[in-house]
C-alpha cells in the first residue's frame, strides 16, 4: 500500500466493496491510520509477515511489528503470509515443511500482536504449493488456495497436480515449417503465452509450454522452445525430427504460468467432455 492509492481505497469501501489493504511498514500504517480517522473510514489492513525469506513482510520478532499494530489501531484486521519459496520445492516431505513453516509464522506473529493488546481477527496463509499440502491448519482463519482453479506446468512439476489436472491452455495454428532446424511455426508467440519460463529451474525444462492435440493428449516429446511477438517455435526435447504437422493444425499449449497466459486474453472458451461449451469474460490490465 501507498499513500496515493488511499483516497481511491476510500472511494471503493463507501461503495460498499469489501476491501483489506496490505502493508508491512510503520509508514505506511501511519499513512493508513491518518487517512482513516481524516476520512472517518475503518480502512482493515493485514501486516504482512515475512515466513521464508521472500520479497517483503516483517518477521514476527522483528521489533517494528508491534509498533505497526500500534499505529493501525483500529484498522489493524490481522496478518497475511506466502510461502513464496514453497515453489523450488520438488518433494512432498519439502511441500508439508513449506506449509507448516508458512502457518507457525502466521500463528506467532498473530500471537504477538494479541499479546500486546492488539485484536488480530485474520490469520492469513496460502500459496498454491502450500495450500494443497498443508495438513495442519491450527490457528489460521483464511487459506488462499492460488492457482487451484487451472494449475499449470510450474505447478505440475512440484508435483502439486499432473499434466491431466491443466485446465487451461491456448490454442495455435501451426502457420509454417522449418525442416532443416526441425521447427515448427505456430501463429501463437509469447503475447499469446507469455514470456514466462517458470519450469527452467525445475528439473525438467518444459520450455514454454508443452503442445497437445486439440483433445487434450499430448504431442510426444513435442514442446513450446521459442516465442516472439506473434510467433510460437515448436521443436522435439530431443532435438529430433518434430512430428507431420500439416499447416492449418490446431494445437493447444499448456503453460509453464497460468496467470501469466490467462493476462494476455479477454475472455475464456470452456470446453470439455460433459460441459456446455461458454465464452467467459474476464478482467485484465494493471
Amino acid at each position: 500500500m501507498a499513500p496515493d492509492k488511499l483516497p481511491r481505497v476510500g472511494a471503493l469501501l463507501r461503495r460498499g466493496v469489501a476491501l483489506t489493504v496490505l502493508l508491512d511498514s510503520l509508514a505506511q500504517a501511519e499513512a493508513v491510520a491518518r487517512f482513516a480517522r481524516e476520512e472517518g473510514l475503518r480502512v482493515p489492513a493485514l501486516v504482512e509477515i515475512d515466513c521464508d525469506g521472500h520479497r517483503g513482510g516483517v518477521r514476527p520478532g522483528d521489533p517494528a511489528l508491534v509498533p505497526i499494530g500500534r499505529a493501525l489501531g483500529g484498522n489493524l484486521a490481522g496478518v497475511l503470509t506466502h510461502a513464496g519459496e514453497s515453489y523450488s520445492a520438488c518433494t512432498p516431505d519439502a511441500l508439508r515443511e513449506a506449509a507448516e513453516n508458512e502457518r507457525e509464522v502466521a500463528v506467532r506473529a498473530a500471537t504477538v500482536l494479541r499479546d500486546n493488546g492488539f485484536a488480530c481477527e485474520v490469520v492469513s496463509v496460502g500459496s498454491t504449493p502450500t495450500a494443497h499440502a498443508a495438513t495442519d491448519l491450527t490457528g489460521v482463519t483464511e487459506v488462499r488456495a492460488g492457482n487451484y482453479v487451472f494449475f499449470d506446468l510450474v505447478m505440475a512439476g512440484i508435483g502439486v497436480c499432473t499434466t491431466d489436472d491443466l485446465a487451461l491452455s491456448v490454442v495455435v495454428t501451426v502457420i509454417g515449417h522449418q525442416p532443416g532446424r526441425n521447427q515448427v511455426i505456430t501463429d501463437g508467440g509469447w503475447m499469446a503465452t507469455s514470456r514466462d519460463r517458470g519450469t527452467q529451474a525445475q528439473a525438467v525444462d518444459q520450455g514454454y509450454g508443452l503442445v497437445a492435440r486439440l483433445d487434450g493428449e499430448l504431442v510426444d516429446g513435442l514442446l513450446m522452445t521459442g516465442a516472439s511477438q506473434e510467433h510460437g517455435v515448436l521443436g522435439a526435447r530431443d532435438g529430433g525430427p518434430v512430428p507431420d504437422l500439416p499447416i492449418g493444425t490446431r494445437l493447444r499449449i499448456l503453460p509453464n504460468h497460468a496467470c501469466a497466459t490467462a493476462a494476455q486474453h479477454d475472455r475464456y472458451e470452456v470446453v470439455g467432455t460433459g460441459v456446455a461449451p461458454a465464452t467467459w469474460s474476464r478482467l485484465r490490465g494493471w
